[in-house]
């Protein structure tokens, strides 16, 4: 999965910056898969054989042993699912992918891992608690980080990027939920969790797939990836600008529409353990409940951005004023992705009921406790509520239409400006500097050079706003750094001789004969 996927992201390989994220994407998920290595490895000595099915008698094992091969598998999955703080090949490779690659990452593969993960806990002893409080830690954290930073970015697919760390860490927050109540007892919450977890991930599979395939299309009009030079996409690209707007009321958990359904369990779970603990326990799901809301109202801010710099107002460039709406083929596997969407908020039947089966087979104490009947009057109101939404949309929308062909077209007020220039309105960066200036603490903070001078003749000023990555710049690259320094020793043993690689393998295999006959 990741040597293929590898060469999806260098699709455009003479471009240093998709070499560089290339490069990047590749040491992060190795270093996952030599952590996964270690997990068989210790795994398959305790269980005697390699084969999964042999894995049963891991249950048999003591808290520091499975304690270790959880975090292995954590570590080791959670770096290809993106989880904070290993998520850092995800900002770099989704800008440099094609848009339908990064669909495909974003929507399918980082799902494999978290599927990884709940595959594989399953084989350990149960969960003590602390193994939940880790996910909902790193899952809060990432959330609030990813969806932070993506307010920040003036790329448009970087940001989709930071916005799927956001939402692999409300997956993790839900799996840490599941834990957590699975271990101190309380069905009910743990049943909500893992119903929102699973939820969330193929909701997000649906309109991050969306996302990604409208900004390509963006990308395949305009020629350009930064928000600062679209605008008035939506006049052009109707069929686009409209699913895109389908794309982020989804993601930003607006009803009619499947992304409200999976956070509203995890909300619930939140509010069952808060109110079933007491004394100080009590008060960090409540907490976490606050900072969840605070998550919400980012990603309301960070899609409303998108759509309103991207899609509405004037064209900020040639190329975004030249822009055309993209083939059938292209809006016609977006318009699928969008049904989807709105079947999982208007019927969510459908989604709840397969889930409940794999809720079944994940965790059977959960569905033997039949707590999971408790959750059937919900669906009649979701099914309601998305049919009223959905009736007041087609009368609202019909009487837009009827307006729109007996308006005459005016002129906007330029509020006493007799030229109005796009330059007048929001930037990207400009439209979210309040949310950076007042939440984000100073190492988080965007790095901005205004180019201000004080002399009597100043020269020309240029501004730039850049979004770094800490955990990126600061650990990962350099660790990244060292790593390649140490493997330049390493070359010395490619000589190019055929024959210093024969005395190699003469050797490998001497070494290996030694260590059959002393077994």
């Amino acid at each position: 999965m990741s040597l293929s996927s590898f060469f999806l992201v260098i699709g455009e390989h003479q471009e240093a910056a998709v070499s560089r994220a290339g490069w990047i994407y590749l040491l992060a998920t190795h270093l996952g898969a030599a952590l996964l290595f270690g997990f068989f490895l210790v795994a398959g000595t305790q269980a005697g054989s390699f084969d999964i099915a042999a894995f049963t008698v891991l249950r048999q094992l003591s808290t520091p042993l499975s304690s270790i091969l959880f975090l292995l598998i954590l570590i080791g999955f959670g770096s290809k699912a993106g989880l904070f703080p290993f998520h850092v090949w995800l900002p770099e490779a989704h800008p440099a992918a094609p848009s339908h690659v990064s669909a495909l990452m974003s929507g399918v593969m980082v799902k494999t891992a978290i599927y990884g993960i709940i595959r594989f806990v399953s084989f350990l002893p149960p969960a003590p608690a602390w193994w939940g409080g880790l996910l909902i830690v790193l899952g809060l954290g990432g959330a609030l980080f990813g969806i932070t930073l993506a307010a920040a970015q003036k790329d448009l697919k970087r940001g989709l990027a930071y916005s799927t760390v956001e939402n692999v860490g409300l997956i993790f927050l839900a799996m840490g939920l599941w834990l957590f109540s699975r271990s101190t007892l309380h069905p009910l919450a743990a049943t909500l969790a893992l119903f929102g977890g699973l939820l969330h991930i193929w909701n997000h599979a649906l309109f991050k797939s969306l996302l990604f395939m409208g900004a390509g299309s963006l990308l395949h009009s305009t020629h350009t990836r930064n928000l600062n030079e679209m605008g008035g996409l939506l006049a052009r690209m109707p069929h686009t600008g409209l699913l895109l707007i389908v794309g982020s009321m989804a993601v930003s958990a607006l009803p009619p529409f499947n992304g409200l359904l999976g956070e509203w369990f995890i909300y619930r779970a939140l509010l069952e353990n808060g109110v079933r603990l007491s004394g100080l326990a009590a008060f960090f799901p409540l907490i976490a409940l606050g900072l969840l809301t605070l998550v919400g109202a980012l990603v309301l801010v960070v899609f409303t951005r998108l759509v309103g710099i991207a899609l509405l107002g004037e064209p900020r460039g040639e190329k975004a004023a030249a822009a055309h709406e993209a083939g059938w083929r292209m809006v016609g596997s977006m318009a699928v992705l969008a049904l989807l969407c709105l079947a999982g908020g208007v019927m969510p039947v459908w989604f709840l009921s397969p889930v409940s089966r794999v809720v079944g087979l994940i965790d059977p104490v959960l569905a033997a406790s039949g707590v999971a009947s408790a959750l059937l009057p919900i669906w009649l109101g979701w099914l309601g509520l998305g049919l009223i939404v959905l009736l007041a949309l087609i009368v609202v929308g019909s009487r837009w239409l009827q307006a729109r062909g007996q308006t005459g077209a005016a002129s906007t007020w330029g509020c006493g400006y007799a030229l109005p220039t796009s330059r007048m309105s929001y930037s990207a960066e400009g439209f979210t500097e309040l949310v950076n200036s007042s939440l984000l603490s100073d190492g988080l903070q965007p790095v901005v050079a205004d180019g201000r001078s004080m002399h009597l003749f100043p020269e020309e000023a240029r501004f730039s706003h850049q979004a770094p990555d800490l955990v990126l710049d600061r650990l990962f690259q350099p660790l990244f750094d060292r790593a390649a320094e140490l493997c330049c020793y390493l070359r010395h043993l490619q000589s190019g001789l055929v024959h210093i690689y024969m005395f190699y393998i003469f050797i490998t295999t001497l070494l290996l004969l030694v260590w059959v006959a002393l077994r």
